[in-house]
């Protein structure tokens, strides 16, 4: 959510920024800006919607200015507007804002009351009006930026501009990450490694309540307390490459379709094939004396968690809670002093989990994090850093990264089971098997491309469509009704299959397709017997199952996709390709933009 550029740099910058904000597009946006210093004034660029209409600005009135700050932004306070839309300029200060300033109106209200004017409805100007205020009244820009920064409350990342100091940017953090990069006779601000990739691989990331001064020669960072710091500088890794679409439509097809290696990049992390083992980094604690374990997370990263649920409570025979992060704090869990809690991110910066994660360390528990950025906020703080490798991920919908949360449960649920006893080693290497499987299991179930394309014309006129599931093909209802309801803009629900009779049965009719995933296994029979319920009722059923599952159960179907049998560790792997491609062909029949879907970004940064 929201993107932060921000050059001081030998040459003009606005080419440069518009670059960094195209890196930083991933996170979802409904308008952008940029301001540089030209001829000792401010001046910015802004428009609403897509990059494109920002680069047909800046085409047809350039910026000059060698320092200057850049901001994708996704609304909040104040509706998606040039005139809400970032840099804000107030005085002698521009600014741009990543987060929410939660105690923005009384701030507001007694700047209005001292006589100043407003432009925008954001949070953000009120912001700009306190700092301007304070150099007006004679102060530093840097003692200014140190006088406001404490009467802020709530998450952000900012960005200062000022015009009477053509060779400074200030930049400060709480609750939103910032990163600063190191050049050669220029410096950088962004809000992730990616946006600074292209010129610089020397970055740190600034702490909480960290703020910087960064000049052409040098870069100063300051704690909260206003004392200098030092923070390590890294090498990103981060690619100076564009991430392309290739020779794909979407990046969400390249994504889904990715998962094959990316699975497998992610599990070579995690089990040793010759010795048939499943090895997880040194945690600084014995597994074995995990005797309960909260699971912390949201949106899909929440489905791949309660899959979890099912893998080791199943496999490990360990108690599992687990909570969507908006939730957790708010109430008051029971959390005992050393137990662990595991917390589920693609960005490792989302707001809700982030502050979750915070609040389960306050109570001694141990943390442990599943990720996919190493370098991330909760990454951090973990106690037990379990990344992910799926690369980039740009589509707003998250597959690839799913997928590889899956992979890396999987382990982790077996990791448990062995350290607690509870699986010997002939069972261990079954598991590995399994596990080395899931990628070629994947590939084969991405084979059915052509078919599921072809049965989303049942799907896209449909105002309601249901997704049935039974065990850990529960979640995976959820997050292929997630997925529709993402893309499509189709009003979609998940339930485990066995509630239909308990109330969702009422919504059947001959316009509500009914997508059951149901692999032949225990849970089939029970399934199948729901999903006649579904078709007396005039359902119109689509069956995700394998072929043993399909010759059972496929008659009288829609429509029937099939998926290899495989072990049911990763079965919840494989079938999330059927769903994510019927997602996917469904969307892109209706015509909506599957990358950036409206209202939704990619990292959610507020609460």
């Amino acid at each position: 959510m929201c993107g932060i550029v921000a050059i001081v740099g030998k040459q003009e910058v606005a080419g440069r920024l518009f670059e960094g904000l195209k890196r930083l597009e991933y996170r979802g946006y409904d308008s952008a800006g940029v301001c540089t210093i030209e001829g000792g004034e401010l001046v910015r660029r802004r428009a609403e919607g897509k990059l494109g209409n920002l680069g047909q600005e800046l085409e047809a009135n350039p910026l000059a200015g060698t320092v200057g700050i850049a901001h994708t932004r996704w609304a909040t306070h104040g509706a998606p507007t040039v005139d809400n839309a970032h840099p804000h300029i107030v005085g002698p200060v521009a600014l741009v804002h990543n987060g929410i300033i939660e105690n923005f109106k009384p701030l507001r209200d007694a700047l209005i009351a001292q006589g100043r004017k407003f432009e925008s409805e954001t949070d953000t100007e009120v912001v700009g009006h306190l700092v301007a205020r304070a150099i007006e009244e004679g102060m530093s820009p840097q003692d200014a930026v140190a006088a406001v920064l404490p009467q802020l409350q709530g998450a952000f990342a900012i960005a200062f501009l000022f015009r009477d100091h053509p060779d400074l940017v200030i930049g400060a953090r709480m609750g939103a990450p910032l990163t600063v990069g190191y050049g050669d006779g220029e410096n950088y601000l962004g809000s992730d490694a990616i946006a600074v990739a292209p010129w610089t691989q020397r970055i740190a990331y600034l702490d909480e309540g960290d703020w910087a001064v960064v000049k052409r020669d040098r870069i100063e960072i300051f704690d909260r307390d206003n004392e200098p710091v030092e923070r390590e500088i890294v090498q990103s890794g981060a690619s100076s490459a564009p991430v392309e679409k290739g020779n794909y439509r979407h990046y969400m097809q390249k994504e889904i379709f990715e998962q094959p290696i990316v699975v497998a990049q992610t599990l070579q992390s995690y089990i040793r094939p010759f010795e048939g083992e499943v090895a997880l980094p040194d945690a600084g604690f014995d597994l074995a004396a995990v005797d309960r374990l909260t699971i912390v997370a949201c949106g899909t990263s929440f489905y791949a968690g309660l899959v979890a649920k099912y893998w080791i409570e199943q496999f490990a025979r360990v108690p599992v809670d687990i909570d969507v992060a908006s939730e957790f704090r708010y109430r008051d869990p029971v959390l005992e002093p050393g137990a662990l809690a595991l917390f589920v991110s693609q960005s490792g910066e989302t707001a809700d989990t982030l502050a979750a994660l915070r609040h389960a360390k306050a109570q001694d528990q141990r943390i442990a994090v599943v990720v996919n950025v190493p370098t991330s906020s909760m990454a951090r703080e973990a106690d037990l850093l379990l990344p992910t490798h799926a690369g980039p991920e740009i589509g707003v919908a998250s597959t690839k990264a799913f997928t590889c949360q899956l992979a890396v449960l999987a382990a982790l649920a077996a990791n448990l089971a062995i350290a607690r006893g509870r699986m010997d080693r002939d069972e261990e290497r079954i598991v590995v098997d399994s596990l080395q499987q899931a990628p070629a299991a994947l590939n084969a179930a991405l084979g059915h491309d052509d078919d599921i394309a072809a049965m989303a014309h049942l799907i896209a006129p449909a105002r309601d469509v249901l997704y049935l599931g039974r065990g850990p093909y529960y979640p995976m209802a959820l997050e292929g009704a997630l997925k529709l309801k993402e893309i499509s803009y189709i009003h979609a629900e998940g339930y485990a299959a066995g509630e239909m009779k308990h109330g969702p049965i009422a919504l059947i009719d001959d316009n509500v397709p009914v997508i059951v995933l149901a692999p032949s296994g225990p849970l089939f029979e029970k399934t199948v017997s729901n999903m006649q319920e579904v078709r007396a009722r005039g359902g119109k059923i689509v069956l995700i199952s394998d072929s043993k599952g399909l010759e059972q159960a496929g008659e009288g179907c829609i429509a029937t996709i099939e998926m290899p049998q495989v072990h049911p560790l990763i079965a919840p792997i494989v079938y999330a390709a059927p769903v994510q491609l019927l997602a996917y062909h469904t969307a892109v029949l209706k015509g909506t933009d599957v990358d950036q879907p409206r209202n939704l970004a990619k990292s959610v940064t507020v609460e």
